[in-house]
């Protein structure tokens, strides 16, 4: 395996981290909004709570690992990207922002504000929506060469179908993995009212997320065919994930192994994420960028496979001690 391989596989690992880990984050914080509006948050409200507080300073680790990387590793992508990302990205440092400063208003300031609230909630669905238009933007299409430079065309971006595919995707898989994961830890609780309230949340938004991901395949077929044809060519990751979604709504729907549904979820999007992972190589940005066009210096990138391997090695004990002292803390997650 050579080093550009391995390069990609660290930052792709980082970036799945990031998802799981901010789709959780992300979720919980639209129902928790959600329940303000339906004025439901004497159900869930203690239980989301309880969840952010220990976490919400850990999710960005992840995706501040995944940028510094990205142009360690491919320093291109800076000249690509940089310029044709400055409004999405800038949208999602102002959402980051008010995610943070809601973090801030809930500890120091007035709790329970309705409207710091449902900004925080809006934020949730909206950062995800920005952040996964680069995914789009990779399938090529929309970034044009003027006089040696990179220009979006925002036109033929937000008019063409697998973009609002792309979106749509990322909201429900959003929900769907938040709501699947709080009603494991509402569970936990012996909360059995939230309990009850996520896990219809979690079956509401399962199957929405299958329809938007075969959107996603159709839509591909069309705009990119080498990529479609590759992604075909891994069908039988994605059939297997498409199995392991089918038994974690089974665990749902029948009131049982909450864990175990969770965990099936999380091999379930491995699989699906590592597959498009592959099926898009070698192209960074499509046709205009691989891995072998922009890849760094071989001394940086021994450094930076090293540095990033240090680094998961440290998160994963960290978040396994954030889960053991605080989450699934007996005392701690019944609220005591």
């Amino acid at each position: 395996m050579n080093l550009e391989i391995i390069g990609i596989s660290v930052l792709w690992t980082f970036l799945f981290g990031y998802i799981m880990i901010g789709s959780i984050d992300f979720g919980a914080s639209f129902f928790n909004a959600y329940s303000l509006i339906v004025e439901k948050q004497h159900i869930l409200t203690n239980i989301i709570q309880r969840y952010l507080s220990p976490v919400w300073e850990v999710t960005n680790v992840f995706l501040v690992f995944f940028f510094v990387g990205i142009i360690g590793f491919f320093p291109k992508t800076a000249f690509y990207y940089g310029t044709t990302l400055l409004v999405p990205i800038s949208i999602g440092v102002i959402l980051l922002a008010v995610r943070g400063s809601y973090y801030a208003f809930e500890t120091y300031g007035a709790r329970g504000h309705k409207g710091y609230a449902l900004l925080y909630g809006l934020s949730g669905l909206l950062l995800p929506a920005s952040l996964s238009i680069v995914l789009t933007i990779s399938e090529g299409g929309f970034i044009t060469m003027e006089n040696g430079t990179p220009v979006l065309n925002y036109w033929t971006l937000f008019t063409e179908p697998l973009t609002w595919a792309v979106v749509l995707l990322s909201v429900t898989a959003v929900l769907y993995i938040s709501a699947t994961f709080l009603t494991w830890y509402a569970n936990q609780a012996g909360d059995t009212e939230a309990t009850r309230l996520m896990r219809k949340y979690a079956l509401l938004w399962a199957f929405p997320l299958i329809f938007t991901a075969a959107g996603i395949i159709v839509e591909l077929r069309g705009h990119n065919p080498d990529h479609y044809e590759k992604l075909m060519s891994l069908w039988w990751m994605f059939a297997l994930s498409f199995i392991l979604f089918l038994l974690t709504v089974w665990f749902l729907w029948k009131k049982r192994n909450y864990g175990s549904a969770f965990i099936l979820l999380v091999i379930q999007f491995a699989l699906a994420f590592f597959g498009y992972g592959i099926s898009h190589y070698p192209y960074l940005l499509y046709p205009h960028l691989t891995l072998y066009d922009s890849f760094t210096n071989h001394a940086m990138a021994i450094s930076l496979i090293v540095a990033f391997i240090l680094g998961f090695c440290l998160l994963v004990p960290s978040l396994y001690l954030l889960l053991k002292l605080f989450l699934f803390n007996k005392q701690y997650v019944s609220g005591k």
